[in-house]
């Protein structure tokens, strides 16, 4: 995987040093089995108890080395994987952070959830298991042939029977088993798409009594993961005790050799001891080496799904070099000839030559329909989507020249759905300008007529908030996401129907307080209501992706039949020659 070679180039001398105690680790080990056999053919056979001691002696200090090597390995390992992990996590939000919807939108929520937590624990854990033992296991491995060959011609041929039916059995083994994996990390995404699901609509699950329903849909994900996890268990079912029986019937033609050979007096007993040992390792070695492919296989799968992350390449670009005019307070939005249409909705656009000005200071409403493009035309304006054709200009400047992060330090939003964060109320006023000071953060709530229940809490702006606010109101969540985007003092405000959950009382006096602070930022207001909007400088009504008519409340009144018919519908068919009469 390319993304893999930055941290290789990172933490390859540690890796490397861990490798080197693993060596020590394992030569220890290899040279047990034929101190064993000298202690048995020497010692144990001549009755020389002195050498017994002194070559038991040997083996104790080989053993010791070898524990104090495995030690030091494990820290150096654990150090370098989890360091590696926690790299690979906080790259991989970080490259989420930097793409735009589009390339977002590509991917499933819980999907990007599942790469950045248990994918990246997969490879974390490969990594881990690489300096740990993965690389013992061959070196154990082809150390106790080198070591078994040398000690007995004859019974090394029992070796070239049983190495080669493993090394099929463990290639058999990666080949089949890659898909398997691949299955079971797309099972888990769906089991926490429906998780997440759950717990984003607890409310309305209970609402509608609908716990059933969500937990049969829950079982089903949680049975397809299941059964995608019995098939990799299966997997491991055959191929693992093949390999053991194989080595095992190694064992077995060793003893049997090895006996005749002894009777035969061509061989000494020590011999076949240490052979049967070194055949042991071979064994343990050889499952762990098929345990070594098994998480290789699983590794793999994990980190081809983060790189297909990590491949993604930001659609937006932009000149490093443009910049927006240092004057303040700006704000003029240009419209020219824009149409866009989402990826993947075959083609149709929402969005239809679009043309519109808003000056600097202007109040501008755009009313329509449902699914008339209303949102869809303000998310263009801070890049969170580029328009499929025309033109967007920010105070004279092409905002495909902008970097998008400069672009957004001018503009505020409160989106349709509020979104407010775990801590507290302060912490969330906060996300509209950080260095904001209380007094500022105050006035900003007071305008948003969220001051007056903040201080009604017995910790004021201390209170602390649950996930998306979960202890607050809609209308006092409203209120707030207001106040953050006025603590931010922007050239553009954009409201995306954030009134809706607010009295008419309430919504009345934020937009007085809004035509006080609002006196030199382009504010653009989303609304469903005419009384919203009726007030504003200009109105824009839009009707399936097009504008059908810009003007005043009376203006339109006049000229437009949209927004005759909106009027109509909220107020009956009388009332807008009433309210024009006003």
């Amino acid at each position: 995987m390319d993304f893999m070679k930055k941290y290789v180039r990172k933490h390859w001398k540690l890796f490397l040093v861990a490798v080197f105690f693993v060596m020590l680790e394992a030569l220890a080990d290899l040279l047990q089995p034929t101190i064993m056999s000298h202690i048995l053919d020497v010692g144990v056979a001549e009755k020389r108890l002195d050498y017994v001691l002194k070559m038991g002696g040997i083996m104790l200090m080989i053993t010791a080395f070898g524990a104090v090597a495995a030690s030091m390995r494990n820290i150096v390992a654990s150090h370098v994987s989890q360091k590696f992990g926690t790299e690979l996590r906080a790259d991989l939000f970080a490259k989420m952070q930097s793409l735009s919807f589009t390339n977002i939108e590509r991917f499933e929520r819980a999907s990007l959830i599942t790469r950045l937590t248990n994918d990246v624990t997969q490879v974390q854990n490969f990594v881990n298991g690489l300096m740990r033992i993965f690389v013992k296991a061959p070196l154990l491995c082809i150390g106790s042939l080198i070591m078994a060959v040398r000690l007995n011609m004859h019974l090394a041929v029992v070796l070239l029977i049983v190495v080669p039916i493993v090394g099929i059995l463990v290639a058999l083994n990666l080949k089949v088993g890659f898909a398997r994996y691949v299955n079971v990390q797309k099972a888990l995404d769906g089991v926490n798409r429906v998780i997440r699901e759950y717990l984003s609509g607890v409310r309305v699950v209970k609402a509608f009594n609908r716990f059933d329903h969500e937990a049969d849909k829950f079982q089903k994900t949680n049975i397809e993961y299941q059964d995608k996890s019995i098939q990799v268990t299966r997997l491991l079912a055959i191929f693992n005790p093949s390999i053991l029986l194989t080595v095992n019937f190694g064992i077995v033609a060793v003893l049997w050799l090895g006996s005749w050979r002894v009777n035969q007096h061509q061989m000494q007993v020590g011999h076949i001891v240490a052979f049967v040992n070194y055949m042991t390792q071979i064994l343990f070695a050889l499952l762990t080496i098929s345990m070594v492919f098994n998480m290789f296989v699983r590794a793999k799968a994990s980190a081809t799904r983060i790189g297909e992350v990590f491949n993604q390449l930001n659609e937006m670009t932009w000149d490093d070099k443009a910049e927006l005019p240092a004057h303040r307070p700006g704000g003029r939005i240009d419209f020219a000839n824009v149409s866009f249409a989402y990826e993947g909705a075959a083609g149709e656009p929402v969005l239809k030559q679009i043309n519109l000005t808003c000056l600097p200071g202007e109040t501008v409403g755009i009313i329509g329909s449902t699914g008339s493009g209303k949102s869809s035309l303000v998310s263009l304006v801070p890049r969170f989507y580029d328009a499929s054709s025309g033109e967007i200009r920010v105070d004279g400047v092409n905002i495909r020249q902008l970097d998008p992060a400069k672009l957004r330090d001018r503009i505020a939003i409160v989106p349709q759905n509020t979104i407010l964060f775990s801590g507290t109320i302060e912490e969330n006023l906060h996300w509209g300008n950080e260095h904001a000071t209380r007094e500022e953060i105050e006035q900003a709530a007071t305008m948003a007529q969220a001051h007056s229940f903040i201080v009604g809490f017995p910790e004021g702006y201390g209170t602390r908030l649950g996930q998306k606010g979960v202890n607050l109101s809609g209308g006092q969540k409203q209120r707030l996401s207001i106040a953050r985007a006025l603590v931010r003092k922007p050239d553009i405000l954009i409201l995306d129907d954030c009134t809706s959950a607010l009295d008419t009382a309430t919504e009345t006096e934020i937009k007085k307080s809004l035509k006080v602070f609002a006196s030199g930022v382009t504010c653009l207001i989303i609304a469903q209501r005419i009384t919203s909007v009726m007030d504003a400088d200009k109105i824009v009504v839009m009707d399936d992706g097009e504008i059908v008519g810009i003007g005043t409340h009376e203006m339109l009144l006049e000229s437009c039949k949209v927004y005759v018919e909106i009027c109509q519908s909220q107020f009956g068919k009388e009332l807008p020659h009433h309210v024009k009469a006003e």
